[in-house]
């Protein structure tokens, strides 16, 4: 690969990196969310 195709690469790898967290933290925000109102747990009364 050349200097300038390793490069593009490797810009674009840590351009999206953000993305891919952000992605994941949102998807298993999601799954728990779903989880918890499919099993109907109820926040906790004080």
């Amino acid at each position: 690969m050349s200097l300038l195709e390793q490069t593009i690469w490797t810009v674009l790898g840590y351009g999206v990196m953000p993305f891919i967290f952000l992605s994941g933290f949102l998807a298993v925000a999601v799954v728990s969310c779903v989880l918890l109102n499919a099993f109907g747990v109820k926040p906790v009364e004080r």
